[in-house]
């Protein structure tokens, strides 16, 4: 019992320290970005997708009283976090790395490598289609007698609901293939599950995006289409694998039948034992 309740502890502790480091990565590359005026730059860069299609001479407006200081607060916090992605997402891996096994951590460099591209992916899939294609479309639907002011607050909010949302959402193939690896499904059962993931995946597209029907499309395709590459992926790396898990399997199996039991090293020790004997006559 004690030995468990330890365990309990160093993971906890080994938990913490994790998470300290990716904190103050954050903090660090936040104190960074600070120190050049490029927090402006930043949010115009965001704004760009939704201020192309409002009328001519149409700005975005701060309904709150400390909304100008928030603001650059937040898109410093988002730079910096999108700056130290590969080492945030090292420090999870690197958690998790001690339960597995020695040829499994040898993946943990690609897919800290694979997590943060397919994130970035996500990201710029969002930023330079699914905006443009969604601020036009409910442009679309505005009134000629009403004239759009978005406010800049729940305009980043939004923003950045979006960019998590597509960034986790292009991590579909690395679940998958982590989750093959360790045992935890099977490529059949994947395939079984085809329905299942689709429906799941309506449901969130449908929770995380706006109330329209262009954002969830573009969310949902690209997960459907994700989940049948990682199960692509992880049949691949599947049959790379069996070689290897074969070659292991004939050596345990030579290892043992080369064994001797103990009646057989018994009646050899006697054999030997006994030639011995005769020789010394």
């Amino acid at each position: 019992m004690a030995l468990t309740e330890d365990t309990f502890i160093s993971h906890l502790v080994e938990l913490r320290d994790r998470l300290m480091r990716a904190l103050i990565a954050i903090l660090v590359a936040f104190a960074v970005i600070g120190f050049w005026p490029t927090y402006g730059v930043i949010y115009d860069f965001l704004a760009l997708p939704l201020i192309q299609t409002l009328p001519a001479g149409s700005k975005m407006i701060a309904t709150g009283v400390i909304t100008p200081f928030l603001i650059p607060l937040k898109v410093g916090l988002m730079a910096a976090f999108m700056a130290v992605l590969p080492y945030v997402l090292y420090q999870a891996w690197a958690f998790v790395a001690p339960g597995l096994y020695s040829h499994e951590k040898k993946l943990v460099l690609p897919l800290v490598i694979s997590s943060t591209l397919l994130f970035f992916v996500g990201v710029a899939f969002c930023y330079y289609f699914v905006f443009g294609q969604l601020f036009r479309f409910i442009a679309g639907f505005a009134p000629a007698s009403i004239t759009p002011a978005p406010d800049i607050e729940q305009y980043l909010s939004f923003v950045l609901t979006m960019f998590l949302a597509f960034g986790v959402a292009f991590e579909v193939p690395v679940a998958i293939i982590v989750l093959v690896r360790m045992g935890v499904v099977s490529i059949a059962q994947l395939r079984e599950f085809r329905g299942y993931f689709v429906v799941c995946a309506s449901i969130a597209a449908a929770v995380v995006t706006p109330p329209d029907v262009v954002s969830m499309l573009a969310l949902l395709i690209p997960m459907c289409l994700l989940y049948e590459a990682g199960i692509i992926a992880a049949s691949l790396m599947s049959k790379v694998k069996a070689p290897e898990d074969a070659a292991g399997k004939t050596a345990n199996e030579s290892s043992t039948s080369t064994a001797l039991t103990p009646e057989q090293a018994a009646q050899e020790f006697a054999a030997v034992e006994k030639e011995q004997n005769s020789g010394g006559r």
